[in-house]
């Protein structure tokens, strides 16, 4: 459930366009913006009652304070599901919107999606300002976030707090389906919280979305959907699927085990015919950090 934590001096294009799509652009904003540049996090897993300085909030700080003090900013954070400890308390979503607060004063725009363990209505009852007032599928809260190399479809996969599959469902993908048709003019990369469940190349985590194969279909025969983004496994792996380069993003709270993976967020530039992913982890020792990912786009 995507929605959008604005900077407070910056100008916003918000236009209703397609199939009631709410489209946000961040061109036309000062010279301080690297409209190339977007910071993908997720899983960032904010309690009320953690201690300011315990790992799990210090990790979401540090990526914070790297971008408050950047001269230039990027286009957009996108922060993709699970901003709640567990089961989406309204605490969480106060102790976690302070925590993220800084980026607004400096001009960068937040937006972020719901997963599994997140709950709608603490989510809006905290961010009261960002509960839409006519979303374009009922009960799913779904957008666009462009720039010029790439526009961002935030999707709804949130079945239910504490279930841990997700879904689209029939409306939503005939939604996406709309917009993406109104919106061939540049790549396309889809973003939502839960993984796929599909093969590839290597095969790829079974679990997540219930409804990748249906997503799939109307996704593959259209040329310029070019990736999916995911979290929800807390791990990082790159992998494809007719020709979509599926690209799971590393958990910026914890993860099960530190021996194979690690805590972090992705650095993504993008480019006319790809994008270059630097991950960067909350360890600065970690063999990880600075590690580079350039994708090149199907034709």
């Amino acid at each position: 459930m995507p929605a959008h934590l604005p900077a407070h001096n910056r100008r916003q294009f918000l236009a209703t366009v397609g199939a009631g799509l709410i489209a946000c652009s961040s061109r036309g904003f000062a010279g301080d913006v690297d409209d190339e540049l977007v910071y993908l996090l997720n899983d960032t897993h904010i309690g009320e009652k953690h201690p300011p300085h315990s790992p799990v909030p210090t990790h979401l700080r540090q990526v914070v304070t790297e971008l408050v003090e950047m001269s230039e900013k990027p286009a957009a954070v996108l922060i993709n599901g699970d901003l709640a400890l567990h089961d989406g308390q309204p605490g969480d979503y106060r102790h976690f919107a302070k925590l993220v607060a800084p980026l607004r004063d400096v001009n960068v725009d937040v937006h972020v999606t719901l997963g599994n363990h997140d709950n709608r209505e603490a989510f809006y009852d905290v961010l009261e300002e960002e509960r839409p007032a006519d979303p374009p599928v009922e009960s799913r809260h779904i957008s666009v976030v462009s720039t010029p190399h790439a526009n961002f479809f935030l999707l709804d996969s949130l079945t239910k707090t504490l279930v841990t599959p997700g879904t689209l469902g029939e409306q939503q993908r005939q939604w996406l389906a709309e917009a993406l048709d109104a919106h061939a003019d540049r790549p396309a990369i889809i973003v939502a919280h839960h993984n796929p469940r599909l093969g590839g190349d290597p095969l790829h985590f079974p679990g997540g979305l219930v409804d990748s194969q249906e997503l799939w279909q109307l996704l593959a025969d259209r040329r310029h959907v070019k990736a999916y983004v995911h979290g929800h496994v807390h791990d990082r792996t790159y992998a494809a699927h007719e020709g979509i380069h599926i690209i799971n993003t590393p958990a910026t709270s914890y993860v099960a085990d530190p021996a194979k993976s690690t805590t972090g967020w992705t650095v993504a530039r993008l480019r006319p015919d790809g994008i270059t992913l630097t991950t960067r982890t909350t360890d600065p020792l970690h063999p990880w950090n600075g590690e580079q990912t350039t994708l090149t786009w199907r034709n």
